[in-house]
C-alpha cells in the first residue's frame, strides 16, 4: 500500500509487495499493522481498493465512513474504494490486537459475476456478525485463499509471470469470487437475506444512478424519471431493499459525501455545500445538521 493525500485523511493506494502482477493480497492483520507507520495506523485513511476483514479472535472497534463497528470473533467487514476507514483500534486508540485475516484486492481483480455486483458496487452492508456455521464456512474459504496466495508468492520472484503463475492466479480469482458470493448471501443488519438476483431490478439501478448524480440532484422524481419508473415504485423498491425511502437514501448519500469532503479536504464549508448542489451555505448547514445531528464546522473539528 502506498500512502499519499491530505493531512487529515490519508489516501492509500494498492501496492502488493509480494506479487506485483497480482491484484489480490492475503495477509494477517498483524502484518498490516507492522507495515504501516504508527501515525498512519492511528488515523483515518481512504482506500482505492477493496478490503475484506475476517476477525477470528480479539476485540476492537473499526470506523467506516464515520460509523463505528465493534469487532470480535465472527465479524466480517467489507470496505469499497473511496470509503473512509480507521483500522480496528482498542480502548487506548492504538491498533487492536486481533487475530484476523485481510483480503486486499483491486476493483478489476474479481471475476465478473452478476451475483457479486451489489457487493462490489458498495451498495450492500459494511459489517456482518457471522453465525458459528457462517464463520466456519468463511474460515475455510479464507484458509484456501491463504494457501493458494502463499503458493503464488513463494513459487517465483516478485515480478514473475508464466503458465504456473497464471493458473494459480486464475484459481485465486475464482476462490475470491466464491467468497464474494458467500458475502452476497449474508443477511443485512435488519435480518433481510441477500438479494436473490443481485445487480438487477429497481433498487440496484437506482443506487447506480444515485452514485452518478447525487451531487446534482436530490429530487426523487428526477431519479424515477431517469430510470423509467414512478416515484412511488422507486420508493417501494428502496423500502423493500433497505427499510428506507428513496428520499432518505438520497439525503444520506449527500450527507456522507459532505462528511468525506469535510474530513478529507480543506475546502471551505460553503464550497463543500456548492459542490453538492447547495447554492446557499445556510441551507447546506441546515441540511447537514438534520442528517448528522451537528454542524459542518463541528464535524470537521471533531475529525481533526
Amino acid at each position: 500500500m502506498v500512502e499519499t493525500g491530505q493531512p487529515d485523511v490519508i489516501d492509500i493506494a494498492y501496492d502488493n509487495p509480494d506479487a506485483r502482477h497480482t491484484g489480490l493480497e492475503v495477509l494477517p492483520f498483524e502484518v498490516l499493522k507492522s507495515r504501516l507507520k504508527r501515525s498512519v495506523a492511528r488515523r483515518p485513511s481512504r482506500l482505492d481498493f477493496h478490503q475484506l476483514l475476517l476477525v477470528r479472535g480479539g476485540t476492537g472497534t473499526a470506523m467506516v465512513d464515520f460509523v463505528l463497528h465493534p469487532c470480535a470473533r465472527g465479524t466480517l467487514l467489507h470496505l469499497s474504494p473511496g470509503q473512509v476507514q480507521r483500522l480496528p483500534f482498542g480502548p487506548d486508540g492504538r491498533p487492536a490486537d486481533l487475530d484476523a485475516v485481510l483480503l486486499l484486492f483491486t476493483a478489476d481483480y474479481p471475476p465478473p459475476l452478476p451475483a457479486t455486483r451489489e457487493v462490489l458496487d458498495g451498495f450492500g452492508p459494511v459489517a456482518w456478525r457471522l453465525s458459528p456455521s457462517e464463520l466456519d464456512a468463511f474460515e475455510r474459504a479464507v484458509t484456501e485463499l491463504e494457501v493458494e496466495y502463499r503458493a503464488l508468492r513463494d513459487a517465483r520472484p516478485r515480478d514473475a509471470v508464466g503458465p504456473d503463475v497464471d493458473l494459480t492466479g486464475t484459481l485465486l480469482r475464482q476462490l475470491l469470487g466464491a467468497l464474494l458470493i458467500r458475502t452476497a448471501r449474508l443477511p443485512d443488519s435488519t435480518g433481510r437475506p441477500g438479494a436473490a438476483a443481485p445487480g438487477t431490478g429497481v433498487y440496484p439501478a437506482f443506487r447506480r444512478e444515485l452514485e452518478r448524480s447525487f451531487a446534482t440532484t436530490r429530487a426523487v422524481e428526477e431519479y424515477a424519471a431517469r430510470l423509467g419508473y414512478s416515484a412511488r415504485t422507486l420508493t417501494r423498491a428502496c423500502q423493500a431493499a433497505t427499510g428506507r425511502s428513496a428520499k432518505q437514501l438520497v439525503d444520506a448519500r449527500v450527507a456522507l459525501q459532505a462528511q468525506r469532503l469535510l474530513a478529507h479536504t480543506d475546502l471551505p464549508v460553503a464550497a463543500v455545500g456548492r459542490a453538492l448542489g447547495f447554492t446557499e451555505a445556510t441551507n447546506f448547514g441546515k441540511f447537514f445538521a438534520r442528517e448528522t445531528g451537528g454542524t459542518p464546522g463541528d464535524f470537521r473539528r471533531a475529525q481533526r
